[in-house]
């Protein structure tokens, strides 16, 4: 089968940040599929092109077994809301004129993950010039999560955004969620057919994890970055408005009588903001790093007692898995999870650390003390929530079962030794 995904975010071979259509993409491939993908030249949190894209609007590029097409964005995505909104616009339409005229050969079909939202009517169009099914992803609930965070605020461009998405969604052959939330949301308010809908979730790479955690010694990493003595805590991910990381260096400044150390692994808009705010409010046991590829990313976390997942307080959020939740249950770390809703109940049904309420500092200030009072609790949580993403959030299993349903898409038929997904409840 040939498969085209567009994906503005496709990681590059050293990128930080969420690999899990990478990791996809090289399991369908190591299967024979044939895929090719249309990605973008900055990264989500990048503030311009790699110097080998400068001046380029298109590099044809191999990673692995799959065929990456980069197309241009704009360099002022990540300067305010108008030049990230014009980033999406001018991936859209670089996409689109790369599924027309760059790639070549028949696919079968074209799979479009998203946010942008927008980018699904390069999808759309695509799958009609080639007469192909086309499927959309949902891994945000865009444009409510924007206004949420305030974020989108023009009335026209969110009167826009919410025509995009119900044209999308009437459009789409099948949409695959992430998390049962957005299944119901989709279903019940926005009126998709349930037959329309599978839930592929984010997971967990044990390919990478079940190797470290034979060989990685943690103790030489954590000598090395000074971490002996310390109660680390790490946070891995965006430095953004959704985040707000504010409610980090409060929670720091309310045990900076313990050794408890935050460690925030990324980058973003927010970050240098958040730099000179830690600095004036003299917070001693916050440390920020920068982005690292995903296996020294879990290095990091191996190297802590627990693992930090944290969003903006606000209805939206409570539909959404973080990433790098998963991360840290590959890496036998407990979390701390400051995102109520699904996320939550993914946590306390995993018996996988604990829910803190997001922007409460006294909250943070409890629940980590019970965890400096009982340091017993890190390995037997670590543990389980490991145990139970071996069972429910293996990447190579849900590569399959999604793989499945694109084959049913196309062919009508099962792939007979893949599994198929069941309806969330």
């Amino acid at each position: 089968m040939k498969i085209l995904l567009i994906h503005q975010y496709f990681l590059e071979e050293d990128d930080p940040g969420g690999s899990r259509w990478n990791e996809i993409t090289r399991q369908w491939t190591s299967q024979g599929m044939d895929v090719t993908v249309l990605g973008g030249m900055m990264h989500y949190n990048g503030s311009q092109k790699r110097p080998e894209y400068k001046g380029k609007y298109y590099m044809r590029k191999k990673q692995g077994l799959v065929d990456v097409m980069r197309c241009h964005v704009s360099e002022s995505y990540n300067k305010n809301f108008v030049g990230r909104l014009w980033g999406y616009f001018s991936f859209m339409f670089s996409a689109l004129w790369a599924g027309l005229f760059k790639v070549k050969g028949k696919y079968d079909v074209v799979v479009v993950t998203s946010p942008p939202l927008f980018v699904g009517i390069a999808g759309y169009l695509l799958s009609r010039f080639k007469r192909i099914p086309f499927v959309f992803e949902v891994r945000d609930l865009w444009p409510e999560s924007a206004i949420d965070t305030g974020v989108l605020k023009n009335k026209l461009v969110i009167k826009l955004a919410y025509w995009v998405e119900a044209f999308i969604y009437r459009k789409a052959a099948l949409i695959n969620v992430l998390t049962p939330a957005f299944y119901n949301t989709l279903k019940e308010k926005k009126g998709v057919p349930a037959d329309k809908l599978i839930f592929i979730p984010n997971a967990a790479d044990f390919s990478l994890s079940d190797h470290l955690l034979e060989t990685f010694d943690r103790e030489a990493f954590r000598k090395e970055h000074n971490l002996e003595g310390k109660f680390v805590i790490t946070y891995v991910g965006a430095h953004g408005v959704a985040n707000h990381l504010e409610q980090i260096l409060d929670a720091g400044k309310a045990l900076e009588d313990t050794p408890v150390l935050f460690q925030l692994i990324g980058q973003g808009m927010e970050k240098p903001r958040l730099q000179t705010l830690a600095q004036s409010l003299e917070v001693k046991n916050v440390r920020f790093l920068d982005a690292v590829p995903k296996q020294e990313v879990f290095k990091y976390i191996l190297a802590s007692e627990m693992g930090a997942s944290v969003l903006k307080k606000v209805d939206t959020f409570k539909t959404v898995y973080s990433n790098k939740t998963f991360d840290y249950m590959a890496c036998k770390k407990p979390i701390l999870m400051a995102i109520d809703g699904v996320s939550r109940e993914l946590v306390e049904a995993a018996g996988a650390g604990s829910y803190v309420e997001p922007e409460n500092t006294a909250a943070y200030n409890t629940v980590i003390r019970a965890y400096l009072k009982a340091p017993e609790r890190i390995k037997a949580e670590g543990e389980s929530g490991f145990n139970y993403a071996k069972e429910h959030f293996d990447r190579q299993v849900l590569a399959n079962r999604y793989l499945n349903e694109l084959q049913k898409k196309v062919t009508g038929k099962l792939i007979q030794h893949h599994e198929l997904v069941q309806e969330p409840s």
